[in-house]
């Protein structure tokens, strides 16, 4: 039967804000979000991990990692034959990653049997927080346990989304998940903000969407907007953040952006106090 475990209580020293970057839906770039704003959020001089959950390893590429011979990597450190100091890489752009490759796919099966297995990943974390600003978690498009694990060790969620109908749709049933998580698992998840990627301002949809967001979650609804640009998709076969790439490209400033909005966030969160205990979302 899952239970609430102790809260680390992040008031007491300067600890590293954990985001999950997730969506249900796949291809809504969880993974272009998760590289390249760690490499923006290295670039404005923070300390960063990106932790790569998803089994096909494509964050562990987009940042110059060959996923082939990336050994240890996250599935050893959530069977505990491995730890983060151990397993994590330094990148030539700024932040540190713990990689992934196919290996991870099988961390479904090997956690059956371990117990508290929902918390492997925040246990493993707590004696590394101290060490940076942001951590980012890479999340697979789907609720499995690796997910699981990333909600729980989470203290918020980014939800990358397409203005489209059925991401709508979805993004409902995720609420509906990230509810059910912070009952039972992690009282403390929040929703961070929802981040418009993929943007074409031509469409009369895409706009009707935005405002619905927008008019639905108001200021959880990031100012800043991802639009689609042909650079941001050639970077991961370079093995590289569109900020290393084509800085000029406007991928890399749309990212750059976001980066500098968060960390406004975080400032204004830290001068107002404590997270008002609530997901963050109407009913």
């Amino acid at each position: 039967m899952l239970g609430i475990r102790g809260i680390v209580d992040l008031a007491q020293v300067d600890l590293a804000k954990i985001l999950a970057v997730t969506n249900q839906k796949g291809g809504v770039g969880k993974t272009t979000t998760a590289v390249n704003l760690s490499a923006c959020l290295a670039e404005l001089g923070q300390r960063v991990l990106l932790i790569d959950l998803d089994p096909q390893g494509n964050a562990t590429t987009g940042c110059g990692v060959v996923k082939r011979v990336a050994l240890p990597t996250v599935y050893q450190i959530l069977i505990g034959r491995s730890t983060i100091a151990d397993t994590r890489l330094v990148t030539e752009f700024g932040f540190d990653v713990l990689p992934a490759n196919r290996e991870l796919a099988g961390a479904e099966i090997d956690l059956i049997d371990i117990a508290q297995r929902e918390y492997r990943l925040r246990d493993a974390l707590v004696g590394l927080r101290g060490e940076y600003d942001f951590v980012l978690l890479d999340c697979p498009p789907a609720l499995n346990m690796l997910t699981v694990n990333g909600l729980v060790a989470a203290d918020a969620v980014m939800i990358p989304m397409q203005c489209e109908y059925y991401a709508l749709e979805g993004l409902t049933d995720l609420v509906a998940t990230l509810k059910k998580v912070r009952g039972n698992l992690n009282p403390v998840l929040e929703i961070e903000g929802l981040l418009r990627t993929m943007f074409d301002p031509r469409s009369t949809l895409t706009q009707q969407v935005s405002r619905e967001l927008e008019g639905h979650f108001g200021a959880k609804v990031y100012r800043t907007i991802i639009p689609r640009n042909v650079r941001l998709a050639e970077a991961p076969s370079y093995g590289k953040p569109v900020i290393a790439f084509d800085r000029s490209s406007k991928g890399a400033q749309a990212y750059l952006l976001l980066a500098e909005e968060i960390l406004e966030r975080r400032a204004s969160a830290r001068g107002h106090g404590a997270s008002s205990g609530e997901l963050g979302v109407a009913p």
